[in-house]
């Protein structure tokens, strides 16, 4: 395996904070409203991650360094994870695993539904992410990957219903998000090659 302590540090990175957060919240440090704060701080780890994944391909097209690539799939995972644990956190301290709450908090706030696609692109991202989806869908697991963008557009319109008081935090996130997009597209992707190129040939 290559760049083992590179991948382990990253592991731990991801890994931390929803550690600290738990602790946090169950040692009543995150004010009087604990399971809210733990729900959105959660939510907010998500987006962040998706945009960390999506700014690999680029940071190793602009540098050369594969280690970018490397941790790729590792940070969409984690992505994933952090996406279920919002979700669990919603269902325990938001619901208090009321079922029959649910259908009444889709009906108020329509952002749960938009939330809840998301997740469900995140999961069918998770769940092909491994080399045997890879080789049993050929061509069409590109396809379907590229569904991480529309991903990331019910994130960020999850995440502006949300907010809709305070919008300079969720503009930083989209102008991100929006930067990511434009150097994923075919005419800007291929100069960004050539920028590397001549930049080594100065050097």
């Amino acid at each position: 395996m290559r760049y083992p302590l590179w991948r382990a540090g990253v592991f731990v990175a991801a890994l931390i904070w929803p550690l600290l957060w738990f602790y946090q919240a169950f040692a009543d440090l995150l004010g009087p409203d604990p399971g809210k704060v733990l729900v959105d701080r959660l939510g907010l780890g998500t987006l962040v991650l998706l945009l960390v994944t999506l700014s690999m391909t680029p940071l190793q097209k602009l540098t050369g360094w594969a280690g970018w690539i490397a941790v790729r799939r590792q940070l969409g995972l984690w992505c994933f994870a952090y996406a279920v644990l919002h979700l669990c956190s919603y269902l325990a301290f938001i619901l208090g695993f009321d079922w029959s709450q649910l259908g009444v908090e889709l009906r108020k706030r329509p952002y749960i539904i938009v939330g809840s696609l998301a997740f469900l692109g995140l999961l069918a991202l998770a769940v092909t992410s491994n080399r045997y989806s890879q080789r049993r869908l050929g061509k069409r697991w590109k396809k379907l990957h590229r569904l991480v963008y529309g991903v990331l557009g019910l994130g960020l319109l999850h995440m502006l219903w949300i907010v809709r008081a305070d919008l300079k935090e969720w503009a930083i996130y989209a102008s991100l998000g929006a930067l990511l997009l434009i150097l994923r597209l075919p005419p800007v992707a291929r100069r960004i090659p050539r920028l590397v190129g001549k930049r080594q040939v100065l050097q």
